[in-house]
This record gives structure tokens, C-alpha cells and sequence, in this order.
């Protein structure tokens, strides 16, 4: 979120697009909130279901930010393609819009991912937008099943080589190239996962500590 937010300030007054898919990422909108409103700028949209109705009146290609919240990989990227917002996100994101998010929200822009829409074990998901190439892993240190799923998919092919994110880091993209990694956590690291021919090698990647 601090991330985001640093964005928002660089590039001065915002307006903040947040989609949302489960109710408990209400506590990441209003820890966004109060970090733009500190910045000076305080002009947030919240999406809960988008349906096209909304998407005609979203002007998603005006917004300088998409912020998009955790839940359920697989039907949010259904829904979105359901409703057009695939498109409208390519377009957004060749015009220069800032794409963000968080958990299920960082998942999306990747070719692919693990998913637990369907409960667990972890699946491998391979219907992300695309836009980011390869496959990502968020909670890497934060959910005990998560390391050996993701290792797992990505050496059996069931995803593509990737990268993946103890809680707390972020990764920044510039277009399609790895710009970046910041963490909010001194310990945290992101790690890139890549096929062998023993099973996954992972190589530590160290962020720039924020704090």
C-alpha cells in the first residue's frame, strides 16, 4: 500500500480506483484512503462487483491508479472478462495507468498463479491478463502450504517460472521488465522460482527495506 501511495504523491493530485472482491479488504481501502488524503488527495472510487453496466460509467481509462484488493482469483478474473475490463485493462495499461494490487489483485496482471478459489489445496491457475510474463506467488512466507505449492506447479509445468513474495514485499514494473522490489519488512525477501531438471531452483532476491 505504502508503494501505491509514494506513487500517488509523486505524481500529485489522484484519482484512486479501488476494486474490491471480498469485504475484508475494506481494512486495505481505508489504510489507502488515509494515506492519499495525507498526500492531499482524497478522490477514491470503491468497485465491489462490477457488472457493464459499471463498466461504462467506471472511465477506467481516466484513472491514474487501479488498485485492485484480495479474494478469489479465479472469479474476479471471470467476472472482469465478463464484463469487457480485460481490454479496457490493456488499454489502460499501454496509455501508462498505474495497475496495483494486492494478494488475488497482484496475481491478476501475471500470465499465472496459484488460486484458492476452490478452497484448498492451492490450484494451479493459468487465466491471469497476462500483461506481466510469467507467474506469481504472494504469501510466500505468510501461508505454510504456499512455498511447496508453488515450487511444486512450477516444476511440474502446471505454471510458468515466476516470482514470488514473502508478505510485506512489493515488486515494481516498468512496462513488462522487474524494475524494483521494496518490502515494509526488514526480513522479508522475494525469491524467483525457475524450472530444473530436479524440480525448482529459487533464487533470493534482496528488496529495499521502506521503513
Amino acid at each position: 500500500n505504502s508503494q501505491v501511495t509514494a506513487i500517488a504523491q509523486a505524481q500529485g493530485e489522484i484519482l484512486q480506483l479501488l476494486i474490491t472482491i471480498d469485504n475484508d479488504i475494506k481494512i486495505g481501502f481505508a489504510s489507502i484512503d488515509n494515506q492519499l488524503q495525507i498526500f492531499g488527495s482524497n478522490i477514491i472510487t470503491e468497485l465491489q462487483i462490477v457488472d457493464q453496466d459499471i463498466v461504462n460509467q467506471l472511465q477506467i481509462l481516466d484513472q491514474d491508479i487501479v488498485y485492485v484488493g484480495g479474494g478469489a482469483t479465479a472469479y474476479l478474473l471471470a467476472t472482469w472478462r465478463l464484463a469487457g475490463l480485460d481490454a479496457i485493462f490493456r488499454e489502460a495499461w499501454e496509455r501508462g495507468v498505474v495497475l496495483s494490487g494486492i494478494s488475488a489483485g497482484a496475481v491478476c496482471w501475471f500470465e499465472a498463479g496459484l488460486t484458492d478459489s476452490f478452497g484448498r489445496p492451492l490450484r494451479p491457475l493459468r487465466e491471469g491478463l497476462g500483461f506481466l510474463p510469467g507467474s506469481f506467488c504472494p504469501h510466500y512466507d505468510g501461508e505454510k502450504d504456499r512455498r511447496p505449492a508453488y515450487q511444486r506447479s512450477v516444476a511440474d509445468g502446471d505454471v510458468p517460472p515466476g516470482i514470488a513474495a514473502d508478505d510485506g514485499v512489493a515488486l515494481v514494473y516498468r512496462d513488462a521488465d522487474l524494475a524494483e522490489i521494496v518490502s515494509s519488512r526488514p526480513a522479508a525477501r522475494a525469491w524467483r522460482v525457475e524450472r530444473t531438471a530436479d524440480g525448482a531452483r529459487e533464487t533470493e532476491l534482496i528488496p529495499r527495506c521502506l521503513e
